[in-house]
């Protein structure tokens, strides 16, 4: 069990909400949890239409916290079971996944918005996918989905180059619906959600079934990353990525191993 994500129903709508501002909302093992059990007794339940995720005090979330990943490079952690649980969930919810974004959405805060339905987002938003820079991988699927939405080129210039992108040039990429003002973001979420609970929900299901198609071929891009980004998370480039970061200082990937 944890705190840091808030589950809420109204009207037909679930809202989780990332409530670890002060880690900047970086999700931990526990939180990949609780998002999973919401959106599964979400996905089963028959009053709910839609879930809308949603950070909080200006953050969405920088990611993954970087304190599991080190635990990991260092041989004492491992890739834990509720991540891959998450990025094995995304591609196969069966209701729409709205986004609200405010402040950084980095890493998986980055690629959980490809599996979104629809993404709102504020001109204080920014998105990063710095995979490279830690020494390790894309993952849960980014490495299709990026590419397919965003063509190889731009694909490359987040998830190679390491570019940030504002929300306009998100939007522009493809995945932001709309720009909005700060205090709007959630409720321009909350207002497609409640016009697609009024829709047929028979209708909604195959017709968004049928735009999404078989996710078949997304699962097995997220296991393909999945054993790569573990075999990365083990390397040296990644235990010296990590310590850095930690010892807040630039990483030296040329030093004699």
């Amino acid at each position: 069990m944890t705190t840091d994500v808030e589950v809420s129903h109204a009207d037909g709508v679930q809202v989780l909400r990332l409530v670890r501002s002060a880690k900047k909302n970086a999700l931990t093992g526990p939180m990949y949890a609780a998002l999973c059990d919401a959106i599964e007794k979400g996905d089963a339940d028959r009053s709910v239409s839609a879930h809308i995720i949603t950070g909080s005090d200006g953050i969405f979330t920088a990611g993954n916290d970087l304190g599991d990943f080190l635990g990991t490079a260092r041989g004492t952690g491992n890739l834990g079971p509720d991540v891959l649980r998450f990025i094995h969930l995304l591609p196969t919810v069966r209701k729409p996944l709205i986004a609200a974004v405010d402040g950084l959405a980095i890493g998986i805060g980055t690629t959980m918005l490809f599996h979104c339905d629809l993404v709102y987002a504020t001109p204080a938003s920014k998105f990063a996918t710095p995979f490279l820079d830690l020494g390790v991988i894309p993952e849960a699927a980014s490495s299709l989905l990026m590419t397919r939405r965003m063509g190889y080129v731009k694909a490359f210039e987040m998830l190679a180059l390491g570019e940030t992108l504002t929300a306009e040039q998100a939007c522009q990429a493809g995945f932001v619906n709309k720009v909005v003002p700060s205090s709007q973001a959630e409720a321009a979420a909350m207002d497609a959600a409640h016009r697609l609970a009024a829709k047929p929900p028979e209708a909604l299901a195959i017709t968004r079934q049928l735009m999404r198609g078989d996710p078949s071929e997304i699962l097995m891009r997220t296991d393909a990353e999945v054993i790569a980004f573990r075999e990365r998370l083990k390397s040296p480039e990644a235990l010296e990525a990590f310590t850095a970061f930690f010892e807040k200082r630039a990483p030296n990937f040329r030093k004699p191993v």
